[in-house]
Order: C-alpha cells, then sequence, then structure tokens
C-alpha cells in the first residue's frame, strides 16, 4: 500500500540501533507514550520510575535525574515538580486536611508564607509562625512542622536536631527546605554510610532553580522522602496537580549537577570572606551568615556539622540610614545585579523591607536589611565593588 508522505514521516520503519553510549542523558520528549499491544495498555503500571505511561509523569530524561537527586539527598524516591514553588506547595497539599494544623518558622520563605495564611485558611487549614531558633510546641492537631535552613533572606539557623526530635515522637511529619544545603551541606534524612549523621526530617525539598541548576536559566524543584507510603501520598496530589515537565530544562539540570560541589565550595569560600568583611564595616550593624560566629543559629549550625554553608549573607545597616540610603547603595552595585533567586554565576543584590513580611519581632534593629547572593566572579573584584558602593553612604 502506497502511502502519502506525512504518514511516511510518522510512521517511519527506521529505530536508531542499540549500543549508544555518551556522557550526556538522551533527551527523550514525549506527551503520548506508545504501548505493544492492548494488553500492554491494560497492564497496571506501578509509580516506581522504572515504568512508563503518559509523559506527564515521566520519561527517562526525568527518571535519571529523579534518581540522582534521591542518591544526592540520601532519599529512597523523588518526585520533580516544575518549579521550586511548587516544591513547597505539594506537601501542604498532599498532607493537609480540613481541621489540621501546620506550623512554619516565621523567616520562612515568602511564597510559603503567602500559602499558608491566604490559601490554606479557605480549606480549614489552621497555622502558626514559631520562632526558628526555638523548638515549637505541638498540638494534637498538629499534622505538618515546616523546616528551612537557613532561613529566607535573614538566614537564621534553625534547631533542626530539636525540632525534628519533638517531631519524631509525636508522629509528626516534617518537611525540610533544603534549598541553601542543596543536599551538600547536611544529610536531611537518616544518616547512610561515610557521610555525616542524617536529621531524620521526613521531606526533604529544594529549588533546583538554584544550586542543581546553576545557571539561572532553569526553573523546577524536587521532593525526596524515604518512606514508600508518604511517598505514594505525595505521588497521588503530584499526579493530579498535573506537575509536568520539560525535558530540555530536565537536561540542563542534569548538565549542572556534577559542576555544583564545585560551585558550592567556591561560592561558600568567596562569601565567608566577604561576610567576615562586612561584619566589621563602620556602616553595618549586623550580618546574617550562619558559619560567622554570632549569627543566629550559629551553634545550630555547627550542631549539623558546620562546614559547608552556601553563597547568602545578608547585611543590616546601621539605623542612621535611611532605607532610600540602603537602596541608593544597591542602585551604586556595578557587578551585582539586582533579581531574585541565587546560586548563579552572577552576583546579586536585593533590599528587603522586613516589617511586611515577619509576624514575630525582627532579629535586629530598624527594617530594612540587604540580602548578597554571591556568584562565580573574583572575590577581590566583588569587595571592590561593595566598597565603591560603600561611598553612597558617606
Amino acid at each position: 500500500m502506497t502511502r502519502g508522505p506525512a504518514t511516511t514521516l510518522i510512521h517511519h520503519p527506521y529505530r536508531a540501533p542499540e549500543g549508544w553510549e555518551a556522557v550526556p542523558v538522551p533527551v527523550a520528549k514525549a506527551s503520548t507514550v506508545l504501548f505493544k499491544d492492548t494488553a500492554d495498555l491494560h497492564k497496571p503500571r506501578p509509580r516506581d520510575g522504572l515504568t512508563y505511561r503518559y509523559g506527564l509523569h515521566g520519561t527517562p530524561t526525568s527518571y535519571t535525574l529523579a534518581a540522582r537527586l534521591a542518591t544526592l539527598e540520601h532519599a529512597e524516591y523523588c518526585l520533580l515538580v516544575p518549579s521550586g514553588l511548587a516544591a513547597v506547595t505539594l506537601p501542604s497539599l498532599a498532607i493537609l486536611r480540613p481541621g489540621d494544623e501546620v506550623l512554619v518558622p516565621d523567616n520562612v520563605y515568602g511564597q510559603n508564607r503567602y500559602l499558608t495564611e491566604s490559601w490554606l485558611p479557605q480549606w480549614g487549614v489552621t497555622h502558626r509562625f514559631y520562632d526558628p531558633l526555638t523548638v515549637p510546641e505541638l498540638r494534637d492537631n498538629t499534622k505538618l512542622v515546616w523546616l528551612e535552613a537557613a532561613g529566607s533572606i535573614t538566614l537564621e539557623f534553625p534547631d533542626l536536631l530539636g525540632t525534628l526530635a519533638a517531631c519524631r515522637a509525636r508522629g509528626v511529619t516534617t518537611a525540610l527546605d533544603n534549598t541553601w544545603g542543596a543536599g551538600l551541606a547536611f544529610n536531611g534524612f537518616e544518616p547512610a554510610p561515610d557521610t555525616h549523621p542524617g536529621l531524620g526530617a521526613d521531606i526533604v525539598m529544594q529549588a533546583l532553580t538554584k544550586y542543581p541548576s546553576g545557571g539561572a536559566d532553569v526553573l523546577m524543584g524536587s521532593v525526596c522522602t524515604r518512606d514508600r507510603a508518604l511517598h505514594d501520598r505525595l505521588n497521588h496530589a503530584h499526579e493530579h496537580l498535573g506537575y509536568g515537565l520539560g525535558q530540555n530544562d530536565v537536561e540542563m539540570v542534569l548538565r549542572g549537577l556534577p559542576t555544583m560541589p564545585l560551585r558550592y565550595e567556591a561560592q561558600d569560600r568567596v562569601t565567608r570572606q566577604l561576610a567576615s568583611w562586612m561584619a566589621g564595616r563602620p556602616e553595618v550593624a549586623k550580618v546574617f551568615h550562619p558559619a560567622l560566629p554570632g549569627s543566629p543559629g550559629h551553634q545550630h549550625w555547627l550542631a549539623v556539622g558546620g562546614k559547608a554553608a552556601a553563597c547568602l549573607f545578608s547585611v543590616v545597616f546601621k539605623p542612621t540610614y535611611s532605607a532610600r540610603q540602603v537602596d541608593a547603595f544597591v542602585d551604586a552595585l556595578q557587578l551585582f545585579g539586582i533579581g531574585y533567586s541565587w546560586a548563579g554565576p552572577m552576583s546579586l543584590a536585593v533590599p528587603y523591607d522586613m516589617s511586611r513580611s515577619r509576624n514575630l519581632p525582627l532579629p535586629f534593629e530598624g527594617r530594612t536589611l540587604v540580602r548578597f547572593a554571591i556568584g562565580l566572579e573574583d572575590a577581590a573584584d566583588l569587595r571592590a565593588d561593595i566598597e565603591q558602593a560603600l561611598q553612597v553612604l558617606a
């Protein structure tokens, strides 16, 4: 039977021969996944990352990334989602029910705060914000406790060991935002051979937008677990929320993973240098960085290993400087872009009015804080840039 050109192009008999092997993971893109026959179509397929049903649920490319991230986090299971925000949203939507309570640290990522305050109450879920440096009070209806290490913007390092132990004793599910640690600074789960001791969280999520990507060009998130029942519960919500990924984005995160430890170490080293230098500047009232003695939660950071730290530090200028002057300082920076996110190649600086984003008293006097995200530029160049920008305060 003669076929038209469109039919021939779609149903072409050629298949690439087996035996291809290369360093990059091949990019498998599909919405439709083909079955061998109707018996294959009707066969039940477990959600195990080894079988294919529809492109939304995974391809060989995304399954490879999920497996590598699970290894990085010392987890058994990993779900990929299209953003860090989706990785924050998934555990709350999957676990919480009407009448439940969720506890959230007061220094939490702003979008998690908005979800907690504005969306969850519509579904009958109550919440409390707690001081991240202390172990929160758990109640009978407390079903989920969020932890963020270090905290968003102000970078206090929480009492992970104390809070996780208290939650385990009461059977309360815990979710750790490990974007800052990136699976490198500490192990969020149970101890693993030849690594530092684990913490015992139930869920560990990351914004893959940050360190795993490293290029400031991909939005993605991950949600990892070690418990199969909890994974199945998360996966059920994941499927019905329609969390899909573009496989070219997956490819870019896979490409970034091998260099992540090198980038993390390099940015950590320069960040500590600049944070320590800024702490001694006469214009500065307070520097927040978990590795600096005196920074809130420094002892908690030491308790979980105290070796690695990320590319962030935050600076509070003395109260004599107005918010307008601080904005002028940020505008005067030449090597620091003004923009959100971090862990990319370019350094960033963003001023924040903290009075609008906290429920509990601020850990410093004044309202304005500048968060620095250190990229991959030369340390001396970044220091010189900050020094010249500080002249506007004079």
